[in-house]
């Protein structure tokens, strides 16, 4: 008598890389990495809606930095080939955002959007180019914080960000 066995989904997906590797990539990573982008669009969303209402004009910003040569080059577009799209808002930092502060000056941020409020290297070195070609009067750090069943928008100032850099 033989025994009937529960079919086992497999725990890794198979996907081919921009070089023809075979990559093994874990379901559950899969999963939350989904997820992650998910919430990190709809944060972004939030945060450029809060810019608005504090009398902000907000785009998104579609130029990247070349640290090589220290200086703006245009983002390059992401191709999904699954969902035929072409991805645009990949630009450092994610938006710029430009205010009137008298009748004929403005004052021009840039922010840059991240849920748990830390850059990375990479980040911030092109922060720090961004700022000493005054690109930027500054550029703002946006953080997600919880308070209690609220989420609240926390801008840090990149400048105390990187006084605090080794």
């Amino acid at each position: 008598m033989e025994l009937p066995s529960p079919e086992k989904e497999s725990e890794y997906k198979a996907s081919v890389d921009d070089e023809g590797h075979v990559v093994l990539k874990k379901k559950v990573k899969i999963k939350s990495g989904k997820k992650a982008k998910a919430s990190g669009g709809q944060f972004e969303l939030k945060v450029r809606k809060d810019l608005e209402e504090k009398g902000w004009i907000v785009d998104k910003w579609s130029n990247n930095v070349d640290l090589d040569e220290k200086r703006i080059v245009p983002a390059k577009r992401k191709f999904n080939p699954f969902a035929k799209i072409m991805t645009i808002g990949t630009g450092f930092p994610d938006f710029i955002a430009f205010q009137l502060i008298d009748g004929e000056r403005y004052k021009i941020i840039g922010v840059e959007v991240k849920i748990n409020g830390l850059l990375g290297k990479e980040e911030k070195q092109k922060c720090s180019i961004l700022l000493e070609n005054k690109t930027f009067n500054e550029i703002l750090v946006a953080k997600k914080v919880k308070e209690k069943n609220r989420v609240r928008v926390e801008y840090t100032d990149f400048k105390d960000i990187e006084k605090r850099m080794r």
